[in-house]
């Protein structure tokens, strides 16, 4: 009914004229009334219809003559309202001449038709456009759900076959701190927050209970080394981010070589956006050259996992790239917008 308001003040303004001249007064107040009530059947009209699904030009044929009648109703009533004001008799009266002058008010019904139509449709479309971005959001968030749980059994098999491999060469000492290890990381995994992002301060923590698993494993032969740049600590990164590049980094390439191994996790900030590197030692087969991919092809599940994840929450605003470099090591390098998680106070 708001769309009529415009056309209900337009018929106002259009009595303006009258409103000195008596009979007529009366007689164009009512007829500007009855033509604002045809408003309301009008409408639920035009909206049964609707409902119905009718073609738009089927709903034309029904509204157009509908809207008609219905001013030739309210220019019947205003006619006899002044001839029985005036006493006069309605004998040999032409009828015909209520369907003079109907143009204006028809006209203005047809109007409000229209206007009616075009606010439920941007109404409509409003709606539509939310349930898609709605549906969207929910498809987004069940793939990156889907990648999250896609890691974990990933992750407890290599681990698992691991503490199996402890076992098998006796060295239950080592295989029982890192079944305690890995059970401290489970929990921390379990209390985590269920979200796709968490603050790096969490990530970190989680990763540091994963290495020392893998510490429990390999002994004096895993060196890390962290660089975190100040302040990033309340930034907002992809939940697992960093345990699958870590755990590549130590099963491709520390836990190969007989000597000792370092892992470099290197995380700063560059022209608002956050720069995370990784790199590792390659056992000497292993380091064939800049170009050599080997080790991203022997483990698609981390690096292609990240990149889809990356994809998803970051979409065209992310860089991925892996490989060995000209020092020999291997290095994934990556980077996506910064945002910093700052908490409010009530």
């Amino acid at each position: 009914m708001l769309a009529g308001l415009p056309l209900g003040l337009g018929l106002l303004l259009m009595a303006v004229p009258l409103l000195d001249h008596g009979a007529a007064t009366a007689s164009r107040t009512l007829y500007l009334l009855a033509l604002a009530l045809w408003m309301l059947p009008l409408t639920a009209l035009q909206r049964s219809l609707w409902r119905r699904g009718v073609a738009g030009w089927a709903m034309a044929a029904v509204l157009l003559p509908a809207s008609y009648a219905m001013v030739v109703a309210t220019k019947a009533l205003s006619v006899l309202m002044i001839a029985c004001s005036k006493g006069a008799s309605l004998d040999g009266f032409n009828w015909g001449l209520i369907f003079r002058g109907l143009e204006g008010a028809w006209l203005a019904l047809v109007a409000y038709c229209a206007i009616h139509a075009v606010s439920v449709y941007y109404a409509e479309l409003q709606r539509a456009q939310a349930r898609h971005l709605q549906s969207q959001a929910l498809i987004r968030d069940a793939e990156l759900r889907a990648l999250r749980y896609q890691l974990q059994p990933h992750f407890l098999f290599n681990t698992l076959n691991a503490i199996s491999a402890l076992v098998a060469e006796e060295r239950n000492r080592e295989a029982q701190q890192m079944l305690a290890c890995l059970g401290d990381f489970l929990r921390a995994t379990l209390d985590g927050a269920h979200g796709h992002e968490v603050g790096l301060a969490d990530e970190v923590a989680l990763t540091e209970a994963y290495l020392d698993i893998e510490k429990a494993r390999l002994g004096s032969r895993l060196l890390v080394k962290w660089e975190l740049g100040p302040g990033l600590l309340t930034a907002q990164v992809p939940y697992l981010l960093l345990q699958p590049l870590v755990e590549n980094a130590i099963r491709h390439g520390i836990a190969a070589r007989t000597a000792p191994g370092r892992l470099d996790i290197h995380i700063s900030e560059e022209a608002g956006r956050l720069r995370v590197q990784v790199s590792n030692d390659l056992c000497a087969e292993q380091g064939r050259g800049p170009d050599d991919g080997s080790a991203a092809r022997a483990e698609p599940v981390g690096l292609g996992n990240i990149g889809a994840r990356l994809a998803n929450l970051y979409p065209g605003d992310h860089q991925l790239s892996a490989g060995i470099g000209a020092d020999g090591r291997y290095r994934v390098d990556l980077s996506f917008p910064l945002r910093l998680h700052t908490e409010t106070t009530a």
